[in-house]
């Protein structure tokens, strides 16, 4: 990993002009292309079913479970003929004719929910809305960063800071760049806050790389500002609600079939928001999945060696705090301690909501990273700039062999999943490798484990319940196991198990005080703070439990 980050570093484009961008050459074609997945999506799911009670069996447990979702947890963003196309579905099966013309019929009502996914799933860029939503979110942040970073009139017309001067870029940027020429890139970031997709986005740009696709979630196309910027960025739909199969598959073949295509890809392997705050140890198999498919599809179609290679890179996006972090904490501890605690609902699920969230963000003088991590070949060996993975002996391998079988490259399921499964354990290590550690995280941890040791005995959720006025500690106590776990992250750097921000290195004081200022610094009631006699306390053990959780994986409770 490199030294210092990027930020005052300017790329040019890596391609000469828009219409060379994979995602454009998508776009050309997007009936085409939406045509394409649903007759695959559908070839797929009928070989899954062979018999004609088997697929039955599959269109009734879709029904069922739509017509659950309607009813318990519809969004905004449902189509108005939401209901009265299941109602349909549910008739035509309640019809259906004799044995003999039932599968032609079956397949027919198939056909319908896979066209209605795939549709529903596509994106809809256009590149003329990418240019001018790139720049407005461009001309728009800097208007916030002039107007909060300089405190005097006029400056929300000022040019005097970018974004430049608020996210700094890590790691192996260059590689990235060259990796996105000679194949294609599936970027995979860890997953925080509802700013992840604009800031990866933004990150793209600056790079000099084509738009990527990626899987948005449905809820946020509830929020109509949201909703444009991705619709514009290269945004697909994905909407977590939908557990059936159908639904699965069709979303799978969409991601396989684009990769396929050459469109650079971007998905959250952790499936949605960290509830906890802490760095996915645990990746969803199935869109990750999809690469794994690409690959060997792409392999066969090219037996003489000219396919296009699938390149993963793993991101991490590094923020002092995380505005949604109180709901985020609340929904985690919900569904860990079941009936011990309750969950509060999202507060960011309306545009005038959004744009509180983002002047918000925006008004606190606290960095951002993006930390790139070095690319990888789909078994989760390393490349090198080249494109050629290198195996754990410096070796060079042909990723071809491991999709051979007798000679010939040959679909096995069995084998691939093991495979993808082998990559999200790789890609969870590399997290933790190119993570920074900020102050706010290190003082976060520090004082939880603190307080949590004082009350070993009590359950977490008894623990989460003390009253905040009990909870103080004195600074030199707190300076002293501080100084000690540093030591020990600075240890972890040496042997490359993680990364860390500049400002760590400072002066134990302040390095302690600027975590302080930054941890939860937008939320009303504070995670930490100093008391009159410098002493350090909580207003908010449950949001300190979440700052503290980015901290986990490292093994350093032992210090404390």
């Amino acid at each position: 990993m490199p030294k210092g980050n990027s930020k005052d570093k300017s790329y040019k484009p890596i391609l000469p002009g828009t219409n060379a961008w994979p995602v454009v050459q998508l776009s050309k074609n997007r009936k085409q292309f939406i045509a394409k997945v649903i007759e695959e999506a559908l070839n797929k799911i009928k070989d899954a079913t062979p018999g004609r009670q088997s697929l039955r069996e599959e269109l009734e447990s879709t029904l069922y479970q739509e017509k659950l979702r309607i009813k318990q947890n519809p969004w905004r963003v449902d189509p108005q003929d939401d209901y009265r196309f299941w109602e349909q579905v549910k008739n035509d099966l309640v019809e259906l004719a004799t044995e003999h013309e039932a599968r032609k019929q079956e397949e027919e009502i198939l056909h319908r929910i896979v066209s209605r996914y795939a549709n529903e799933i596509a994106g809809n860029f256009k590149k003329t809305r990418y240019q001018f939503t790139r720049e407005m979110v461009k001309f728009g942040f800097a208007r916030l960063l002039n107007a909060t970073r300089v405190k005097r009139f006029g400056a929300f017309f000022r040019n005097e800071y970018t974004l430049k001067d608020k996210i700094q870029v890590t790691g192996k940027a260059k590689q990235l760049r060259k990796l996105a020429k000679r194949g294609t890139v599936v970027m995979v970031p860890t997953h925080f806050s509802n700013l992840d997709s604009i800031l990866i986005g933004w990150i793209i740009h600056v790079l000099g790389m084509p738009a990527f696709i990626y899987g948005a979630g449905l809820n946020l196309f509830n929020i109509k500002i949201f909703a444009y910027f991705m619709n514009s960025l290269g945004a697909y739909k994905v909407d977590r609600r939908k557990k059936n199969s159908i639904y699965l598959e069709t979303l799978k073949m969409y991601s396989n079939l684009a990769i396929q295509e050459g469109a650079h890809s971007l998905f959250f392997p952790g499936g949605t928001r960290s509830r906890s705050g802490e760095i996915e140890n645990s990746l969803k198999l199935g869109l990750l999945g999809t690469a794994m498919e690409a690959q060997r599809s792409i392999y066969m179609k090219h037996p003489n060696g000219e396919g296009k290679k699938i390149f993963i890179v793993p991101v991490t996006i590094n923020y002092n705090f995380v505005l949604e972090a109180p709901s985020l904490i609340h929904e985690h501890l919900e569904r860990q301690g079941a009936e011990k605690y309750y969950v509060e609902s999202d507060e960011y699920s309306t545009s005038y909501n959004m744009i509180k969230f983002l002047i918000k963000f925006f008004t606190k003088g606290s960095d951002i990273s993006v930390s790139i991590g070095c690319g990888m070949d789909l078994l989760g060996n390393y490349v090198d700039d080249e494109g050629n993975s290198i195996d754990q002996h410096g070796r060079f391998i042909n990723t071809r062999d491991y999709f051979t079988s007798n000679g010939e490259i040959t679909a096995d399921k069995q084998r691939e999943e093991e495979y993808t499964r082998r990559l999200s354990q790789i890609i969870v290590k590399e997290y933790h490798k190119i993570n920074r550690v900020f102050a706010s995280h290190l003082v976060a941890f520090i004082a939880f484990n603190l307080w949590r040791k004082q009350y070993n005995k009590l359950d977490l959720y008894d623990f989460l319940r003390l009253p905040e006025e009990e909870m103080v500690i004195n600074y030199d106590v707190f300076r002293s196991h501080f100084k000690k776990v540093r030591k020990q992250i600075f240890k972890l750097k040496k042997e490359n198990k993680v990364n860390v921000a500049a400002h760590l290195k400072g002066n134990i004081d302040d390095v302690i005080k600027l975590g302080i200022d930054n941890v939860g610094m937008y939320h009303s009631k504070r995670p930490l703070l100093t008391d009159k006699a410098g002493n350090i306390i909580t207003k908010d053990l449950n949001t300190l439990y979440y700052y503290h959780n980015r901290m986990n994986g490292y093994d350093l409770k032992k210090h404390i």
